[in-house]
């Protein structure tokens, strides 16, 4: 059992012969409970700053075991975000490179239409050119042939024989064959200007030239005024 200041106060000695001072003893015996008393309160303190470490010992062993789980807690969620993150790059990876590869084949396909398109319009621009080209040597081979026609009624010796000098002829006579040779003519003129089919094809192509400006136009004379003239000559 352990003394108390209180034990060692009450404490008292039997007194023998020649024994010690009992006022010495005394003194002595309340230092001591003093002292005593000192290390006791001290030896209180002690334990309870010995209590008090050992309850913030327990206090951060458990954080720290707190921190551990919230560490094991954090890292699980940190590889299920980088899981997922990259997860989430791969798909977006995937979409950009199929919406890539969709932008490219639809470039790739209206590039196409459009050269088909283009390929398309310049064949039937070539054919339109070829079929005016084709039209445009029908047009002159039938204005070539009707230049010839009334250019053969014009250099007609009857027309010489008309025109001749001291001829006798009587208008009547040069107007009717005035008139059978423009009529003959235009006749001709006529025909030329409206072949067959048949013919069309069969006209040679002939590569066309430029001969001179296509904005000059040809004029073609006919004498039409018989009776002026015959007055002149008689």
């Amino acid at each position: 059992m352990v003394l108390s200041p209180l034990d060692i106060h009450n404490k008292e000695f039997g007194t023998k012969m020649r024994g010690y001072n009992v006022d010495e003893v005394n003194d002595f015996l309340d230092q001591v409970i003093k002292d005593y008393q000192i290390t006791l309160n001290h030896n209180k303190e002690l334990e309870e700053q010995l209590d008090a470490a050992n309850e913030k010992l327990k206090y951060f062993n458990d954080l720290k075991d707190s921190l551990n789980q919230s560490i094991l807690v954090a890292q699980e969620a940190a590889d299920k975000v980088k899981a997922n993150s990259q997860k989430e790059s791969e798909i977006i990876i995937r979409e950009a490179q199929k919406q890539s590869s969709d932008i490219v084949s639809e470039a790739t396909n209206k590039g196409n239409q459009i050269m088909d398109e283009a390929s398309k319009r310049a064949k039937k621009l070539a054919v339109e050119t070829d079929d005016l080209k084709k039209s445009t040597r029908v047009f002159r081979q039938r204005l070539q042939v009707m230049l010839e026609s009334q250019l053969e009624v014009v250099k007609s010796n009857d027309w010489d024989e008309l025109l001749k000098e001291g001829s006798m002829s009587s208008y009547d006579e040069i107007k009717k064959v005035v008139g059978d040779r423009l009529d003959n003519g235009s006749a001709q003129g006529v025909n030329s200007e409206t072949p067959s089919d048949d013919a069309a094809d069969q006209v040679t192509e002939t590569p066309v030239t430029d001969e001179g400006d296509a904005s000059q136009e040809t004029v073609v004379i006919f004498p039409d005024n018989d009776q002026e003239h015959y007055d002149q000559k008689h």
